[in-house]
């Protein structure tokens, strides 16, 4: 009889509309990934029995499959809000110590300026160095450094990038002399304690071709004014050679205990043509202490950090995760995955590497859910328990009128 066939189709039809309710409550939830319930025939046979002795039996779910298809990305404009453009899953540390894998990237920071999700797991990565560079492939909580400001550094080099005119007069050949100061520059170093300290750079023409340079602001105007390096220039406007080969800038600090140190000058791409004296590059490799002010996360998933000294630095790096059968996760609730038999064991790598696909900074992945299908697979879903049900009710409407007999 029928009543078993009408009975499993409606209980499949039931859970059916239980995973398209499921994807229409989700269809705003950060990450998430729509299901289908998939079904397959029951038939009853008995041992050795050939095709004609089978016996449809009715129906079940053999699975309820998720759909790991692109979500669309919006802008939020949140710091750390991240969303994956492509493959990949963000590996997360579970407070209780278990792992699990999400594409939701709603992220925070705890009080101890760990990233963390919503429910509080802590997202993992990989060390790097202040440039970016990744040190190891050990992964860690990613932490930034809320705690304390970053420590001064000492200045060790400047590197200026000028063009001094090469129709100047030399210096002492015109009455007036031309002055110390016509020509120059000047930028703010640091000693090791962060405390800034003026330093000038100034250019006199002594020969064809040649120029000398003084740092003594003290004595600029006149001729006795420390000389820290003769130029040369090429017939070609390039710079042929220096006095001496490595030049060095004395800087003293305002505190005694530190004194006078050395800084490098690199003056290697100063040029002398027809036009007028120009500055088109001055750096020097110091900075005060400074606080963090705010992060940028790049593609390939580097979190820089910006700090109100100026300085940017590299605090880390996040890390994804690939599996063989990501239909193999088990969902475990709050857009999270975890491991499974099926799944495989993780492969793990950073954004845009090989198959990963790469970090959108202030933006989120949308749910995949398409709800004009959804609401139409429920429709055809409520059709078909509607079937079941008249089965059901045609296979009583028979065993009545065998019952009434005579």
């Amino acid at each position: 009889m029928g009543f078993q066939q009408g009975l499993s189709g409606l209980n499949a039809t039931s859970r059916n509309l239980d995973v398209i309710g499921h994807n229409i409550a989700n269809a705003n939830t950060t990450g998430m990934k729509a299901s289908r319930a998939e079904y397959g025939e029951l038939v009853a046979s008995s041992l050795g029995a050939s095709g004609g002795g089978s016996k449809g039996i009715g129906v079940e779910v053999t699975t309820v499959s998720q759909q790991f298809t692109q979500g669309n990305i919006s802008v939020t404009n949140n710091d750390l809000d991240v969303a994956i453009n492509g493959a990949g899953f963000l590996q997360l540390r579970a407070p209780d110590g278990s792992y699990a894998y999400t594409r939701s990237g709603e992220l925070k920071l705890d009080r101890f300026g760990f990233i963390v999700t919503n429910t509080g797991a802590q997202v993992l990565g990989y060390q790097t160095d202040l440039a970016g560079n990744r040190l190891s492939f050990t992964l860690n909580p990613l932490q930034l450094p809320t705690a304390a400001p970053i420590g001064a550094s000492q200045t060790t080099s400047i590197e200026a990038e000028f063009n001094v005119d090469a129709e100047a007069v030399v210096w002492n050949s015109v009455v007036p002399n031309t002055p110390l100061t016509t020509y120059g520059t000047s930028l703010t170093g640091y000693d090791s304690q962060g405390v800034p300290i003026p330093v000038s750079l100034y250019m006199r023409k002594i020969a064809n071709d040649q120029w000398e340079v003084y740092t003594d602001p003290t004595s600029a105007a006149t001729a006795t004014a420390t000389t820290v390096a003769t130029l040369n220039f090429g017939t070609n406007g390039q710079l042929a050679s220096t006095v001496p080969a490595a030049i060095t800038v004395p800087m003293t600090s305002p505190n005694p205990a530190i004194g006078t140190f050395n800084v490098t000058l690199d003056v290697s791409n100063a040029t002398q043509f027809g036009s007028r004296f120009a500055v088109s590059n001055l750096e020097q490799d110091g900075y005060p202490p400074g606080e963090l002010v705010g992060v940028k996360i790049e593609e390939n998933g580097v979190i820089l950090a910006r700090y109100s000294n100026g300085e940017t630095q590299a605090a880390g790096q996040f890390a994804l995760a690939n599996f063989r059968n990501i239909q193999g996760l088990a969902p475990q609730g709050n857009g999270e995955w975890i491991e499974t038999l099926e799944s495989g064991q993780p492969i793990l790598g950073a954004p845009t590497e090989g198959k990963f696909g790469g970090l959108r900074a202030g933006a989120l992945e949308d749910s995949n859910v398409d709800l004009t299908a959804e609401l139409v697979n429920m429709m055809t879903a409520q059709r078909a328990y509607q079937a079941n049900a008249q089965t059901i009710k045609t296979q009583d409407q028979v065993l009545q009128t065998l019952v009434n007999l005579r």
